[in-house]
């Protein structure tokens, strides 16, 4: 379980800070087939995703996202234009057409600023 602290501290120790290539995210939350509630936890596994990713990336690294389209999906795209030098979508050919799945692709991390200063 991604969202267990336990579980990302493990992976933060197996993964040093500002060592990681590629960050890929596929994670999708058990699904309650109530649309905003559903859209509300596939974001939040994204958000935990990136930040995790922010932590573990070499400053020219690389995070991949799976996200819906949907009443979160702008705020989360400008979250990572706000991470990422470049980011672009990337849509599958396995993925159905009438599909709303996409994939957000973050390339190279902006410089964050410095908390307290």
């Amino acid at each position: 379980d991604f969202t267990d602290l336990d579980t990302q501290a493990r992976l933060r120790q197996e993964f040093p800070q500002g060592g990681v290539d590629l960050v890929i995210c596929d994670m999708a939350p058990n699904m309650s087939g109530i649309p905003s509630a559903d859209q509300a936890r596939i974001f939040n596994l994204a958000e935990e995703a990136l930040e995790f990713a922010k932590q573990v990336l070499k400053p020219d690294g690389a995070f991949l996202v799976k996200v819906f389209q949907g009443a979160d999906f702008e705020a989360f795209r400008q979250a990572l234009f706000a991470t990422f030098v470049k980011v672009a979508p990337r849509k599958p050919k396995a993925s159905r057409e009438e599909s709303r799945e996409l994939y957000l692709l973050g390339r190279s991390l902006k410089p964050q600023p410095v908390l307290g200063m």
